[in-house]
């Protein structure tokens, strides 16, 4: 049947990036581990990104993940938000590449779609299927959840053709 694939999904945020970890073998998933990152909200900007940065650099030397997987920014109305998103979001994507881990991105609505069936849901009705899919799963905040539906989003999906291509590459 092979090897467990160890998956950590990030939710990327500038206060809290949450972190998921799920093993993946065949069509049964495994809850490792959850968490969040949080940085100094009156550090400054550079600051807090490394702060990031250290953060899930220790959670990945800690899990050792085999894949990772990342949600997507939406652009909102607020242009400088939506850019210091996009910031951390970098930092989410270098952080696993640099540890040799190719990254997946999903769309906000592809990980609603993954967990709870259709693309659009409210915050409570991910975090309730997260609990069904993996009843022993603990999180100790919302981007926590989200980042363990990011992780199951990525389960379901690893092995369509394009993710195989993108590994392969």
């Amino acid at each position: 049947m092979g090897e467990a694939i160890r998956i950590i999904g990030i939710d990327p945020g500038l206060r809290r990036t949450g972190w998921g970890i799920v093993e993946s073998l065949g069509n049964s998933l495994r809850f490792v581990g959850s968490g969040t990152v949080r940085s100094d909200d009156k550090a400054a900007l550079a600051v807090r990104l490394c702060q990031l940065h250290d953060g899930l650099a220790e959670v990945l030397h800690a899990a050792m993940p085999h894949e990772a997987a990342v949600e997507q920014t939406f652009v909102n109305k607020d242009a400088t938000a939506t850019l210091k998103l996009g910031q951390a979001r970098g930092i989410a994507m270098l952080v696993p590449a640099r540890a040799g881990l190719v990254v997946a991105e999903y769309a906000p609505n592809a990980v609603k779609k993954a967990v709870i069936g259709v693309g659009h849901g409210d915050k409570k009705q991910i975090h309730m299927m997260v609990k069904v899919l993996m009843p022993k799963a603990t999180f100790d905040s919302d981007d926590a959840a989200d980042a363990l539906a990011i992780a199951i989003c990525h389960a379901h999906h690893r092995q369509s053709v394009a993710y195989r291509m993108a590994a392969a590459g």
